[in-house]
């Protein structure tokens, strides 16, 4: 999905970087490990790492199912993040600094949803949110850009 930009990056550009809280999925995964994952996302439901994890996995699978399957973890993580945002002061636009390791699960399900919809034939919505992500972040960006899940 990289690309020429589409337009000039303005949200980027606007208001002060939002930084999410330390998400308490993230040590409770490492602590508990690979086997207790499913314990751990139904702690943490509002973790949109735990939905990354999910969403990244099924794009691994690659199948038609598994692609429907990611769309739908990476949609949960997406909106579970946005809510996650706008608790943390985010207004709808305005940077969202890879560099800050909590920003990581929203920016993931992001890229997640990219690919997804992609794969799924809904072009609209993966050029979307793919121009989503480079305005919030070109580092990330440029970062998860580099996975396509093959």
């Amino acid at each position: 999905m990289a690309g020429p930009e589409t337009h000039p990056n303005l949200m980027a550009s606007e208001g002060k970087p939002t930084r999410l809280p330390e998400d308490p999925a993230f040590d409770a995964l490492v602590e508990r490990g690979r086997a207790d994952f499913y314990s751990v996302l139904r702690e943490f439901p509002a973790s949109s790492l735990c939905w990354a994890i999910l969403a990244e996995g099924s794009l691994y699978t690659g199948t038609p199912e598994a692609d429907v399957a990611a769309y739908a973890y990476a949609r949960t993580g997406y909106h579970r993040g946005l809510d996650a945002l706008r608790r943390s002061g985010w207004k709808g636009s305005g940077p969202i600094p890879f560099d800050h390791e909590p920003n990581h699960g929203f920016l993931r399900c992001l890229w997640a949803l990219t690919v997804a919809a992609e794969r799924i034939g809904d072009e609209e919505e993966a050029l979307r949110c793919a121009q989503f992500l480079r305005d919030s972040t070109e580092e990330g960006y440029q970062d998860l850009s580099q996975e396509d899940f093959r």
